[in-house]
């Protein structure tokens, strides 16, 4: 498991191919109403107004976009990805072609609020187990194509990237067991053909299988929707010859107490499967 860094997405040929399906899908064959009421040489300043308070995520993504419609542009953010915001703030400032800013002002938005409401809400599970030793993880259960912005904004809440995709490392799950007839068995197949090349996680669902896959020295093991009691018992059992994965149903209200069981880390596919934007508008200067 590693978390993306800024650099990675930002020169991941994949960020500018979503930019560019973006503003295909908005703009296709042209703003209509903006090219026929604005003129080609007015220009403007706007800013970009928090209405509520969180954490923001996607400025960069923001910015080229509004560079793909004027490369001269300004943009000048007042914060960081990965800073709280407030209601009211000024995010940004942008300065340049009128008609940029009204052609990209959507879809710039709609990348920084979601990204935002990830950020957001990744933020508020990290700091109900704050006072535990235990990270806060994502999944797969992102939306179609934007993965790498999807956990680029977990990092920016202070959450940490799991796997990116099914081909950086193993994760034996129950079908995967049932296919193979036993969590040895399984284990012995990944072994056999990939040389412990990958980490393996193993997903487990009683303390049996739990010994099992200690007994297989797996990297992680998830505790895949557990009791409180059992995730303590299992736990216990494992006594840190693995790390330790809770999964299954860890909503915010729950995430403290299963912290709490000393779980190593807390996966949760609501941060980006259940996503509510962040409140940000754009706001022509006079």
């Amino acid at each position: 498991m590693r978390s993306l860094t800024e650099t990675e997405i930002l020169l991941d040929k994949r960020v500018d191919e979503i930019i560019k399906m973006a503003i295909e899908e908005d703009v296709s064959t042209g703003d209509i109403t903006t090219e026929n009421i604005v003129s080609d040489d007015r220009e403007v300043d706007a800013v970009i107004i928090a209405k509520e308070s969180g954490v923001i995520a996607g400025l960069t993504i923001a910015e080229k976009i509004f560079k793909y419609f004027d490369e001269n542009s300004s943009f000048s953010a007042n914060f960081n990805d990965g800073d709280l915001i407030s209601n009211g703030d000024e995010v940004v400032k942008i300065g340049g072609s009128y008609k940029a800013v009204l052609t990209g002002e959507r879809t710039a938005l709609n990348f920084l609020q979601r990204m935002s409401g990830i950020a957001t809400k990744t933020a508020l599970y990290v700091n109900a187990v704050k006072h535990t030793n235990t990270k806060i993880l994502d999944t797969r259960k992102t939306l179609p194509g934007l993965r790498l912005l999807d956990k680029y904004s977990v990092k920016c809440g202070g959450g940490v990237n799991h796997r990116i995709g099914l081909f950086d490392m193993v994760m034996i799950k129950n079908n995967h067991i049932k296919v193979a007839g036993s969590i040895t068995e399984a284990v012995s197949r990944i072994r056999a053909g990939l040389n412990d090349k990958f980490k393996i996680e193993i997903e487990t669902t009683s303390l049996d299988e739990v010994k099992e896959a200690v007994e297989n020295n797996a990297y992680i093991i998830m505790l895949d929707n557990m009791s409180i009691d059992e995730m303590k018992n299992a736990v216990q059992l494992i006594n840190k010859r693995a790390l330790t994965e809770a999964s299954g149903n860890m909503t915010l209200e729950r995430v403290a107490e299963v912290a709490e069981c000393g779980v190593d880390f807390i996966s949760a596919g609501a941060l980006t499967h259940s996503v509510n934007a962040l409140d940000l508008s754009l706001r022509i200067l006079d």
